[in-house]
């Protein structure tokens, strides 16, 4: 490598300390590349030209108080003034040059860059700003980056474009809105190998979880071709999320995994054409398949854990990070060419929990990817094209195709933001993340449905699908101050069923999941009867077969289509509140429930009376369902076994007798799950009158006992719960309900086992809770809405006993 450059500074002579001269992404290359790359990252190399350059250029051409003339005075909320200025300010760059020493200089880095990769080497050419990736301020997307960039003529055009993209209309508005001042930052610009994406594929990864600030998780996006579809929302890609602690012990805990639509990619322009890169359609199979493998998966995640783990050592601190990676088609190899420090969840105030509820329900427009946890309302305002933007007025909801940088100075108005097209690490994700308002994005047709001047409410409250109601709606937030909460003695549990809320629920205040259901995730996430995956020939409907090949189409086997979704989905539960006891029910369908799935007609029966018929433990032994079952115990097996999350506790429902519960344990042991095994412990849904009287038998086989307070209370006073007339007669604080609830606490206790309930009461009234407490019971699981409020009278009566 050359000596004596003024103005070049290789990867490998570069540090983290050194943004006030090649900005914050050269910077973090060069600390990766000198830091990293023998821990096994792969960092394409390249050079920097620094800053002290981009000030050269100005003064060369003598244009620096013209620039400061062009800007004086300005408006930024202006956005047409704002506009006519960029524009003069970018001109007066572009037309000052590229001195000819610099050139030189340039010219010589790109010749030993050739010599390294070969001749009329392929580059990113990239803009990094001097006051970048700030703990306030990231920059990100405000400069311009070039890529496909070959030889002499266009390597020297595009930095003279970088130069000048410091005074892009959205990097002027962002800069007087952070306030930094124009002529105290400069830009260097980074000249990398390019890695051949647009003959695989690329993507963005987070080392935090985007909407909730959940930091054990690693959430990699992707798509096919060169990342910037990805980034510019473009595209709605595919997702992944990696469970960081026990990826770090050695397991595969691919905990969720989302396919994107991915309808086009950005590939290279052809031959000498001045077009350096275009989009293309995505062949329809490739679409239908994830861009990446699992193995792949897993090696982003590791390779993002480790440069985590080095960012956060060298500040003293846990930094979570922002990073982008790229795959050579050509090599098959894995790149990272970005990080930076993510500048949003990770500078949020940790002890004060904002929750959004939505009180009223409307019929739904669309949805899409949400992003944020907020809700907003307000009048529609559909924008198609970017010359529209003047006529855009503060709080409306803005509604796009997608969005790009230049946009930014109008986004800041608005109340929230619905886009067609993108993923949650698209442009408006990343804005609206920043501006703090809620977005839903790839929502597919937002532009068809919605129309200017439509009231529309839009929730991002209920999970990864934002929802955008029809009409105004009334919502309202709940703030718990967790900064000295004290902590109950008796455990406080939560009931939750459906993954998209794990990771915001794991934020209050909880001692693990008492109950998460299995029925939401194989409704939602599968919609097929397990028999039909196993038995598809048994399926006679054509229709009904069509559906099934539809949502299995990839899988070779269609079980483990069954086996993956429900080990995903209970995987993300548990994963959110781990090291937490995660308590998830096996499958508690009625026979009519379980025909409603997809094929579900072809393997059930009618029941006069289901609740009481063929549900719970009576199915998993039985040949009718045996199959299905052993799919289930397949995914909870890897859950806890590949993907190292031994948190989770099993629970079977309905165990109506001694003998029943010897062979539900005999059926888990034929499918790997052994009692005692690696930790697993079973619990017993106590839920029939006969687990009460049987409860010192029934300790023999199980580890701990739920009480289910809603069929315990049918079966005790003899009424069917979903009657109408009789709903006054159902009162789980009726005295036989309680004493028999007591026997149950007693027993469990009497036997060393654990004691919790899990049904409506104790959220519907305090005093019930309260009962269950002076009983001593070991825990309460609550709806989650329902927690901060019992608890609080938990520990009241706590103290009352001299707890």
């Amino acid at each position: 490598m050359t000596d004596n450059n003024r103005y070049i500074r290789w990867f490998g002579e570069i540090s983290i300390d050194d943004v006030p001269t090649v900005g914050g992404k050269n910077a973090s290359l060069g600390e990766m590349y000198r830091e990293l790359t023998d821990k096994g990252i792969r960092i394409p190399n390249g050079f920097a030209i620094t800053a002290d350059a981009y000030w050269h250029v100005l003064k060369s051409a003598g244009v620096l108080e013209e620039l400061k003339k062009t800007l004086d005075g300005l408006d930024t909320d202006d956005v047409t003034n704002l506009s006519k200025r960029g524009t003069k300010a970018r001109d007066v760059v572009l037309d000052a040059g590229i001195p000819d020493d610099l050139w030189e200089e340039i010219k010589t880095a790109y010749d030993e860059l050739c010599e390294q990769y070969g001749e009329d080497t392929d580059v990113a050419v990239r803009s990094s700003a001097t006051a970048e990736d700030l703990p306030n301020a990231s920059f990100a997307g405000q400069q311009e980056t070039y890529l496909n960039i070959h030889g002499y003529h266009s390597l020297k055009d595009a930095c003279n474009r970088c130069f000048a993209s410091l005074f892009t209309d959205r990097a002027i508005s962002y800069r007087v809105n952070n306030g930094f001042d124009h002529f105290k930052v400069g830009l260097s610009i980074g000249v990398m190998k390019m890695v051949r994406s647009d003959m695989a594929s690329s993507g963005v990864i987070f080392t935090i979880d985007t909407e909730t600030g959940f930091d054990n998780v690693v959430f990699i996006t992707g798509a096919y071709g060169l990342g910037e579809n990805v980034v510019q929302g473009l595209v709605n890609p595919d997702e992944f999320y990696v469970f960081k602690p026990t990826l770090k012990e050695g397991h595969r805990p691919i905990i969720k995994k989302k396919r994107g639509s991915k309808e086009i990619k950005m590939i290279y322009g052809r031959g000498d054409s001045r077009v350096l890169t275009r989009n293309v359609e995505v062949a329809e199979s490739d679409r239908k398949r994830y861009c990446i493998t699992d193995d792949e998966i897993l090696q982003l995640a590791e390779y993002a854990v480790t440069i985590e783990d080095h960012y956060s050592a060298k500040k003293g601190k846990h930094v979570p990070m922002d990073i982008e990676w790229a795959k050579d088609g050509n090599t098959g190899e894995l790149f990272i060419v970005q990080a930076r420090p993510e500048t949003v969840q990770s500078l949020k105030k940790k002890d004060v929990l904002e929750t959004y509820y939505l009180d009223q329900t409307a019929d739904v427009i669309v949805t899409g990817r949400s992003v944020g946890s907020k809700i907003a309302s307000g009048k529609v305002h559909v924008i198609p094209d970017v010359s529209e933007l003047p006529d855009f007025r503060p709080g409306e909801i803005l509604v796009a195709d997608t969005t790009t940088p230049d946009w930014e100075p109008v986004m800041k108005r608005a109340a929230a933001i619905i886009t067609n097209k993108g993923g949650r690490t698209c442009h408006a994700a990343i804005v609206s993340r920043e501006l703090g308002i809620p977005a839903v994005v790839g929502a597919g047709d937002a532009t068809e449905k919605l129309r200017d001047g439509m009231e529309i409410t839009l929730s991002c409250a209920e999970g990864d699908v934002g929802r955008v109601y029809e009409g105004i709606l009334e919502y309202h937030t709940e703030t718990v101050d967790l900064k000295g909460l004290e902590k109950t003695k008796t455990e406080i549990m939560m009931n939750l069923g459906n993954p998209e809320e794990a990771f915001s629920m794991s934020m209050i205040p909880n001692d693990g999941i008492g109950l998460a259901r299995l029925e939401f995730i194989i409704t939602s996430y599968i919609k097929v009867h397990p028999m039909a995956l196993v038995h598809p020939e048994k399926v006679k409907d054509a229709e009904v077969s069509r559906q099934i090949e539809e949502l299995t189409g990839r899988y070779g086997n269609k079980a483990d289509f069954f086996v993956e979704r429900l080990a995903q989905g209970v995987a993300t539960i548990v994963a959110a509140f781990h090291p937490k006891p995660v308590v998830v029910r096996m499958s508690d369908f009625k026979s009519n429930e379980y025909a409603s799935l997809i094929g579900g007609e072809y393997f059930e029966f009618d029941e006069s009376n289901p609740m009481l018929g063929f549900r719970g433990a009576s199915r998993y032994y039985d040949n009718h369902y045996r199959e299905g079952f052993a799919l289930e115990c397949k995914a909870m097996k890897k859950v806890r076994d590949e993907m190292g999350l031994t948190n989770l506790i099993l629970m079977i429902p309905f165990c109506r007798r001694i003998e029943e519960a010897r062979k539900v344990l005999d059926e888990m042991k034929k499918n790997g799950l052994v009692r005692g095994e690696n930790g697993l412990q079973v619990y017993m849904m106590t839920e029939i009158p006969s687990n009460v009287l049987l409860i010192d038998e029934f300790s023999q086989y199980f580890d701990g006992f739920s009480i289910g307070s809603n069929d315990l209370t049918q079966l005790t006073l003899g009424v069917d719960r979903d009657s109408e007339m009789l709903a006054s007669a159902f009162d789980e604080r009726d005295e036989a309900v309680k004493r028999i609830v007591s026997m149950a606490i007693q027993g469990a206790r009497r036997n060393n086992r654990h004691s919790g309930l899990c049904g409506q009461a104790p959220s519907d009234f305090p005093e019930f809770a309260e009962f269950l407490v002076k009983e001593g019971i070991d825990s309460i699981s609550l709806n989650p809405d329902s927690v901060m409020k019992i608890a609080l009278k938990v520990l009241e009566v706590e103290k009352e006993m001299g707890k």
